[in-house]
């Protein structure tokens, strides 16, 4: 019986530009918030309503407002609204459209009509690439889903066309959009792998998969280390962290090199955190919300993706991609808090919490990453902190950077794609607190949590510039926002895409 769980990467909508209207799909109006009112932009002739229409069905613009409405001629079409026409209302409104779109198509199977599959959205003379990219990114993602069952899937919308207005030729959108949908489809990619369940998703697991996206990628190599590598190689933390699962861990390097860089190009590692589940081991977690830690390897995810997005895009940037993948588990073999670790590279960890084990991991990987590929820069994400979620809830990233020039590559490439991030302290006053009088360092120190965890994993930079992402918050969502959809969010994924291209 074949799987029913699904198979990444899942199918996104195709957001393409056209010319010319097709009478085969429904129209799709775009109003918005005017001073005098509702204001119906591009295609209103193609709406078959009387005056007073929209008083009538009480639309006020809002962003994401859906109608469906009777189109000239015969069939429906839509009436999609834009509030006050910000790049993120577009956003809100494309991820809207999709989701009501997919409602009524799964109605009308369900009744035994045709749904339909295919919109075309009429854009407005003054629509520009930014929203134009925002509109492709909400339509791509707002109707993610991913359910394992043994059912039939829902209909889904297959494509989108965003017509331009007649006598219109812009370029320049439909090079937005193309950008726009890959990168969307690095975010689809770290959802599915966030939110395959930990059954199916084992270190080994994650790792071939990996490797089966990467396959017949040109300039991409991915190479998946065991066990036997990582205990020769001297990945204590790793090797630590997953010692308490029959399931063992997986260390994964993907390898960006594309045929042409220039001479002052910078080499970026990139490290994500590959916790396939985490009990927290001896330091067990609460059973309340144990179920979420499926997603605790969002970090890895979003690298995995986000190389992949790299090479489809070709950037001209030598990227490196670290993923040290481990199950943290409860058993007579798991390490116990007082035990001393020693690192890839020889550095030494006095453990105080096994719960603390994101950092553990990304400790030798770090290291690893330093010794092995001497970079200009190096990045760790990672579902790391329970406090980083507190400090800034679930739509807002934490950010740790010792370069400042980094740092700002960072919050931009987050703004122009949608991803928040806050620039948090490496408080001084708290260096001393990850010494430990057993151990070179100390793992879990009392304090603030989300800055001595960063100050832990700053040890392992060696002086390098380097930024922590902590997404702890904005990795996992309980219901749908803008393009958000419950579950793994996939988030960091974009924003890792847009650094690199920065550098490009």
């Amino acid at each position: 019986m074949p799987s029913v769980v699904p198979t990444a990467p899942s199918p996104v909508p195709e957001v393409t530009i056209a010319r010319k209207r097709r009478k085969a799909a429904p129209p799709v109006v775009l109003a918005h918030k005017g001073e005098q009112g509702l204001e119906v932009g591009t295609g209103a002739d193609s709406l078959d309503l009387p005056a007073g229409w929209s008083d009538a069905l009480a639309l006020t613009g809002s962003a994401g407002e859906t109608r469906v409405v009777p189109a000239a001629g015969s069939g429906l079409a839509w009436v999609l609204g834009l509030g006050a026409g910000t790049v993120k209302d577009w956003r809100s409104a494309g991820a809207a459209l999709v989701r009501a779109a997919d409602a009524r198509a799964a109605a009308d199977e369900e009744n035994g009509r045709t749904p339909a599959k295919q919109l075309q959205v009429l854009l407005p003379s003054d629509a520009d690439a930014e929203r134009v990219a925002a509109f492709t990114t909400g339509v791509s993602l707002g109707g993610y889903k991913f359910k394992v069952t043994g059912g039939k899937q829902a209909p889904v919308t297959k494509a989108v066309e965003l017509v331009l207005p007649e006598g219109v030729d812009a370029p320049e959108l439909s090079a937005a959009v193309a950008g726009a949908a890959q990168r969307a489809r690095v975010t689809s990619i770290a959802r599915d792998l966030a939110n395959t369940p930990s059954d199916v998703k084992d270190p080994a697991w994650l790792a071939s998969t990996a490797a089966r996206l990467g396959k017949g990628v040109d300039g991409l190599t991915v190479t998946v280390r065991d066990e036997k590598w990582l205990a020769k190689q001297g990945f204590g933390g790793v090797l630590a962290v997953g010692g308490g699962s029959s399931r063992p861990p997986r260390f994964v390097e993907l390898t960006w090199r594309p045929e042409q860089v220039t001479a002052d190009s910078p080499h970026l590692v990139l490290v994500g955190k590959g916790i396939t589940f985490d009990t927290g081991g001896i330091s067990i977690k609460p059973a309340a919300g144990m179920h979420l830690m499926r997603t605790d390897m969002a970090g890895g995810a979003a690298v995995i993706a986000a190389l992949l997005g790299i090479a489809a895009l070709k950037l001209p940037v030598k990227v490196t991609g670290l993923v040290p993948c481990a199950e943290n588990h409860v058993s007579g073999t798991a390490y116990r808090p007082g035990d001393v670790v020693r690192h890839y590279g020889g550095t030494t960890t006095e453990v105080t919490n096994t719960d603390a084990e994101g950092r553990m991991v990304l400790a030798d990987a770090l290291a690893y990453g330093v010794v092995t590929h001497q970079p200009d820069l190096l990045l760790d994400v990672a579902t790391l902190t329970g406090a980083m979620k507190v400090s800034l809830g679930t739509r807002t990233g934490g950010l740790f950077a010792t370069d400042e020039d980094l740092a700002e590559r960072i919050t931009g490439a987050g703004a122009r794609v949608g991803e928040a991030w806050w620039r948090m302290p490496l408080l001084a006053a708290h260096e001393d607190d990850v010494r430990s009088e057993l151990a070179d360092l100390r793992q879990c120190p009392p304090g603030p949590g989300g800055v001595t965890a960063a100050l832990f994993l700053r040890e392992f930079t060696a002086g390098l510039p380097w930024a922590h992402l902590d997404i702890a918050g904005p990795a996992r969502a309980e219901k749908a926002y803008d393009e958000v959809t419950g579950g793994a969010t996939g988030f960091a994924a974009r924003t890792l895409v847009e650094l690199v291209a920065g550098y490009a």
